[in-house]
């Protein structure tokens, strides 16, 4: 959440960086009523206090002389019924203000691009050259089945729309996957492996921005406060909930393999073929706990680090900066990794790296103790696809795949998977 502070005091700021995100000036119009009602009810709660603490040694005074107290008795008992009043009215406004914070996301950096979705977005730079190919190629939802790899049909029946069941190869080079990428981000590039929990608490989702919001594109888990983890991000947040981190040790990285779970209750018919909108993925996420001083240095680093495994693949992308309108709730600024898929004919993302500054930490408390002994300061934390697994192997069966309909297994992989071709089973 953004700092109460930084609300109260730069309003005009506010709005018109909150503006860009689309967020109308109702809302903190809103905000700033309940500010208030709450700043002025602890004011005036505090002068009834004092008043009942003089009305309370009156009575005594009054006793001691022997005299009748029941005019002050009675200006305790009205002072109490006040205070119990406005102990209320304080008490419900911070509720509606912290409810009403906890849906605001965060304010974009200077450098984001300003527009209201993705048609504003700036790629940054292509990398690679798509593959050129001298038959038509096939798109992933075809070759999958042709190769026996996947199966949409016995996914659906399983489960319903939206789950695939994979066989032989392609349950093998989605493996492969996963443990390339987390060698990769363990072994080269410094991360600590995590395997968290799968299941998440609703403080966790508060902490990492899921909650309130987006309540609508979870799996919750019936008669529990708990649900399933729509990214690792989640528990990665909430590792250091509510703890104070040494500034020497930072920055902490993190990176954890998950499966994802998503109603994708706004995608409104979007991607229904194929693997790239599904409501169980898998995915290996990158995680940053960052000095505040150092958090745009991370980001290009992270967002570097997952570029790589696609380099390594040798798969075309490009990386886009997302406008105002298209970043995530909680980020600050994000760049996309998008894939190109030629069965498709278009660049679709593949990972999604943001810098948070401190919008969860505020939220799940994790803060830094600094090497200079100061006061303790909220940690900037950053996260990022690396990369999204299901995805990845789309990309390899459109990008790799052969005239006679099989598929080339990329070099870096061929030691995981045990061979060089992927064939119809």
């Amino acid at each position: 959440m953004l700092s109460r502070e930084l609300l109260r005091h730069q309003p005009d700021e506010m709005r018109r960086r909150l503006a860009t995100r689309g967020i109308e000036p109702e809302l903190f119009n809103t905000w700033e009523e309940l500010d208030q009602q709450r700043r002025q009810g602890l004011v005036e709660m505090e002068d009834l206090k004092r008043q009942r603490n003089e009305a309370s040694k009156a009575i005594g005074k009054v006793k001691q002389e022997g005299g009748d107290a029941a005019a002050e008795i009675e200006e305790v008992g009205r002072l109490k019924g006040r205070i119990g009043e406005l102990e209320e009215r304080v008490n419900n406004a911070s509720a509606d203000l912290s409810d009403l914070e906890l849906r605001v996301p965060n304010l974009p950096h200077e450098s984001v691009p300003v527009g209201a979705d993705e048609e504003s977005n700036r790629v940054e730079r292509l990398v690679g050259e798509p593959p050129k190919f001298d038959f038509e190629p096939q798109a992933h939802w075809d070759l999958g089945p042709n190769l026996g790899i996947l199966d949409f049909e016995r996914g659906a029946k399983i489960t319903g729309a939206r789950f695939t069941t994979y066989f032989g190869a392609g349950a093998h080079l989605e493996r492969a996957l996963i443990n390339f990428f987390l060698d990769l981000h363990t072994r080269e590039h410094g991360y600590t492996e995590v395997l968290p929990p799968f299941i998440v608490s609703r403080e966790s989702l508060v902490g990492s921005g899921q909650l309130p919001k987006f309540a609508d594109d979870l799996f919750k888990i019936e008669d529990h406060e708990f649900y399933m983890t729509p990214t690792a991000e989640v528990p990665l947040t909430n590792i250091h909930r509510s703890e104070t981190l040494i500034g020497a040790d930072l920055p902490l990285r993190y990176v954890a393999y998950t499966p994802c779970f998503r109603a994708e209750a706004g995608s409104h018919g979007r991607d229904v073929r194929g693997l790239i909108r599904q409501h169980q993925f898998n995915k290996v996420e990158l995680f940053q706990f960052a000095h505040p001083d150092k958090s745009y240095e991370a980001l290009e680093e992270l967002t570097g680090q997952a570029e790589k495994a696609l380099q390594i693949l040798e798969l075309p992308y490009r990386v886009v900066c997302l406008s105002t309108g298209d970043m995530g709730f909680a980020s600050a600024k994000t760049y996309d990794l998008e894939v190109w898929l030629p069965g498709q004919d278009t660049y679709r993302e593949i990972s999604s790296c943001s810098n948070c500054e401190a919008f969860q930490a505020r939220r799940a408390n994790i803060r830094f103790k600094p090497d200079d002994g100061g006061k303790a300061q909220y940690v900037h934390t950053l996260n990022g696809s690396g990369l999204a697994v299901g995805r990845t192997l789309v990309a390899i069966l459109e990008n790799f795949q052969q005239a006679n309909g099989t598929v080339t297994v990329p070099e870096v992989l061929q030691r995981y998977m045990g061979t060089d071709r992927i064939g119809p089973r």
